[in-house]
C-alpha cells in the first residue's frame, strides 16, 4: 500500500512550479522517523542521481553523522531527508550555485511543510543558512549563524507540532565556516546536541 509519503513524492515528481528551476524533483526516502534533515536545494549531481546529498557535500555530510553513530546507508534509510528546494536554481555568474529567490522558496515551501506534517519529527536538523532561515519566526532576530549553530532551540509549528531544532552549517566545499573559529568549536558542539538528542537515539 502505498504511504502518505510515497504519494506526495508522486506529485513533487510531477512539479514545474519554477521555470528558472532545472528538475526533476529530488526527494529521499519516504521514511517516517523522528528525524528530519532539511537541507536547501540539489546540485546537478543530485539531479542526475536523483538523491539528495550525493556528491562533494554529501561526503562531508555524512562523515559528521558517522561520528555520532550512524553511516550514510544507515542514515538514508532512517531519517527523513528534505529540502527547503527540490530543483537545482543554477549556476551564480559570480561562482557557486544561485540561491533559489524568494517566489521559489515560496513555491516549494509546501513540499517540505507537508513532509514535518506526516512525519511529524522530534528533531529537526536544518543544514545551511537557506534552510536555518525556514525557521527564522522561532530563532532570535537576525541571528548570526555563530549565534545559532552549537544551541538547540524549540520549535512549534502552526498545527501545534512540537519539535527542536538544531541547525548545522551547510558542508559545501566551498565553505569555509566550519573549517576555522567559531565553526570549529561549534560544529562538534552541534554534532554533540543532535547525539545526545532521544530522537537521535531512536533511529541509531
Amino acid at each position: 500500500m502505498m504511504s502518505t509519503l510515497d504519494r506526495l513524492y508522486q506529485d513533487l515528481r510531477r512539479c514545474r512550479r519554477c521555470p528558472g528551476m532545472f528538475g526533476p524533483p529530488v526527494h529521499g526516502l519516504a521514511v517516517c522517523s523522528p528525524v528530519m534533515m532539511i537541507g536547501q536545494a540539489p546540485g546537478t549531481r543530485e539531479i542526475e542521481q536523483g538523491r539528495p546529498f550525493c556528491w562533494t557535500a554529501g561526503k562531508t555530510l555524512f562523515r559528521w553523522f558517522e561520528s555520532i553513530g550512524i553511516d550514510e546507508t544507515g542514515f538514508r534509510a532512517r531519517v527523513l531527508m528534505s529540502a527547503v528546494c527540490r530543483c537545482f536554481p543554477g549556476k551564480n555568474p559570480k561562482g557557486g550555485d544561485r540561491v533559489p529567490d524568494r517566489v521559489e522558496v515560496e513555491n516549494c515551501t509546501p513540499w517540505w511543510r507537508a513532509e514535518l506534517e506526516t512525519g511529524r519529527p522530534r528533531l529537526i536538523i536544518p543544514v545551511g543558512k537557506l534552510a536555518i532561515a525556514q525557521f527564522a519566526d522561532q530563532l532570535p532576530a537576525r541571528a548570526r549563524l555563530d549565534m545559532l549553530v552549537g544551541r538547540q532551540w524549540p520549535y512549534r509549528s502552526a498545527s501545534g507540532l512540537t519539535a527542536d531544532l538544531i541547525p548545522l552549517p551547510h558542508p559545501s566545499g566551498a565553505s569555509t565556516w566550519f573549517k576555522m573559529e567559531p565553526g570549529l568549536t561549534l560544529l562538534p558542539q552541534a554534532l554533540r546536541l543532535i547525539a545526545a538528542h532521544q530522537a537521535w537515539r531512536d533511529v541509531l
